[in-house]
């Protein structure tokens, strides 16, 4: 019985956050109550507070169990151990924007986590988290082009930080005009056209290639 009872407290939390990401999605954060959240669910207020404290904490919750593309393309870098080629980097972002073109629910969150949301009262945690995905994504990068320097493969004029925020911007800029018009452009074609060009910006040279 209790493991009953723990399977259904579980289904019930993650039929709130399916209809959240719902909400959230047609009326914005902001214009999103919990009573708006649980009258969509079928559920009442008190069941939204048994599993969460307040609205920024079922936004984490909802972005938590969703991986957002910048923190899989972080995720990507994580394999500094595995020391990544540029190659090897290259193509795990692209295999980061074929997965957001794919994934329904990727897209949906990353839309309400880039245009839906707005960083005021209590949304303040919300911004935390973002700036925490943001930093460890920049960092992961960073130590991956700085093994790419110690190798040989990336130039030094410019310092791996640097060339690591640019490509987290370049990222994040290709993400962000694609949710707001899909159909303006390829996002992998461009988004590997784009990659390609950045990374051979920062690559050394090679001899005989002009």
């Amino acid at each position: 019985m209790a493991r009953r009872t723990k399977e259904d407290a579980q289904a019930t939390r993650s039929h709130i956050l399916d209809t959240a990401e719902l909400v959230f999605e047609a009326h914005g954060v902001a214009g999103t109550s919990l009573q708006h959240i649980a009258r969509a669910a079928g559920v009442t207020r008190g069941a939204i507070y048994w599993h969460f404290k307040d609205k920024a904490d079922l936004f984490n919750a909802m972005m938590a169990r969703a991986t957002l593309p910048l923190e899989e393309s972080g995720a990507v870098c994580g394999l500094v151990n595995a020391d990544l080629s540029l190659r090897e980097l290259r193509d795990g972002f692209v295999a980061v924007l074929r997965r957001v073109v794919a994934d329904p629910q990727m897209k949906r969150v990353f839309a309400i986590a880039t245009h839906k949301v707005e960083y005021i009262g209590e949304l303040d945690a919300v911004r935390d988290r973002h700036l925490s995905v943001r930093n460890a994504c920049v960092a992961e990068v960073e130590r991956t082009l700085k093994q790419a320097t110690r190798r040989g493969d990336l130039s030094r004029r410019v310092p791996a930080r640097a060339a690591a925020i640019g490509l987290h911007a370049l990222l994040d800029g290709l993400l962000q005009n694609w949710m707001l018009d899909p159909s303006a452009f390829n996002l992998v074609k461009v988004g590997s056209q784009a990659l390609d060009a950045y990374l051979s910006s920062l690559a050394v040279p090679r001899a005989g290639v002009t």
